[in-house]
């Protein structure tokens, strides 16, 4: 029997089209959108991210978009407490919340849960970071793979804000972060936000055409001013290459090419490497969406999905057409 409550996700890597069908579920149904996106939530990175126009956002609410500035680390656990706030929110006004984007860990800690970590420690963090600028970064993720080799085989070597967490973790814990989450296992959404979930994943059969997809939107984003935006992001005084935001696709490319030579124009060479990189992302998206096909009330749509498509399972699980 479907509980009353139900909350959906609509997943699907870049370029699928996700935020389109979102945009028309919340036309057609009394649906809250409240965005799984790692990128979304800094503001000033509108153009790079494919961020929704403003005239998109102030008719169809995101929640979880423009929460942070790109200088501020914004973590998981903080995601699942801010989406699950959006979601009371949602059963409160009497819509049906769709959690939509693509960064699947968040869609992953969402849907299962994560233990809660101890605070951040700032007298730790400062004392890390002066480490970091001596001693280099790679030589703190060689530090954590004497600590955690199993967390440290998932972070990258010049990854500073994860080998931080998990170097924090440890010194306030006394385990490694990998022991730590496995003995502090948080609660599914279905029980801390008492709700049935159901996902629906937006999934292509060529990846091929995922593929020209960004290659054509990439295009579209330097027409439209993603060059001037990441030279204005490069301005703030507080924000740096290590930063988590400049860590998405396109931006730590063009800041590495400015890092290089400030004034030289955009190469092919650099555009290629910004595909290359957006290609990866989706190639680890589609192996998440794969490992996921097992599970319950997990569905997948073919990219040519419509709202008549979905109609029969939205009325089957109780979400209201708009008006109802």
């Amino acid at each position: 029997m479907i509980a009353k409550r139900c909350v959906l996700g609509l997943l699907g890597p870049t370029t699928s089209g996700k935020t389109e069908l979102a945009v028309e579920l919340a036309e057609r149904y009394d649906i809250a959108l409240i965005s799984v996106d790692s990128a979304l939530v800094y503001r000033g990175m509108n153009i790079g991210t494919a961020k929704p126009n403003p005239k998109i956002l102030k008719k169809y609410p995101h929640a979880l978009v423009d929460i942070v500035e790109p200088e501020t680390s914004f973590t998981v656990s903080e995601f699942i407490r801010k989406a699950d706030a959006a979601v009371q929110k949602s059963f409160a006004e009497n819509k049906t919340p769709l959690l939509v984007g693509g960064t699947m860990m968040y869609f992953k800690a969402f849907r299962e849960g994560i233990a809660p970590l101890p605070p951040r420690d700032s007298e730790f963090r400062k004392h890390l970071r002066e480490r970091a600028e001596s001693a280099g970064v790679p030589a703190l993720h060689k530090e954590l793979q004497s600590i955690d080799p199993k967390a440290c085989d998932k972070i990258h070597p010049n990854n500073y804000p994860r080998i931080e967490r998990a170097l924090e973790i440890f010194w306030q814990t006394g385990l490694p972060m990998t022991q730590f989450l496995k003995e502090n296992a948080g609660y599914p959404a279905t029980r801390r936000l008492s709700c049935h979930y159901v996902e629906f994943a937006l999934m292509y059969q060529r990846r091929e055409e995922l593929h020209e997809r960004v290659k054509d939107r990439l295009e579209y984003m330097l027409q439209a001013g993603f060059v001037d935006e990441v030279k204005r992001l490069r301005q703030r005084p507080g924000l740096s290459a290590s930063a988590s935001s400049m860590r998405t696709v396109g931006y730590r490319q063009l800041w590495e090419h400015f890092d290089e030579s400030s004034e030289s124009p955009i190469t092919e060479d650099v555009k290629e490497r910004i595909l290359v990189a957006n290609r990866g992302l989706i190639r680890r998206q589609m192996t998440w969406l794969r490992n996921w096909s097992t599970l319950p009330n997990y569905n997948e749509l073919n990219s040519s999905a419509t709202l008549n498509t979905l109609h029969p399972q939205l009325e089957a699980l109780g979400v209201r057409p708009t008006g109802n």
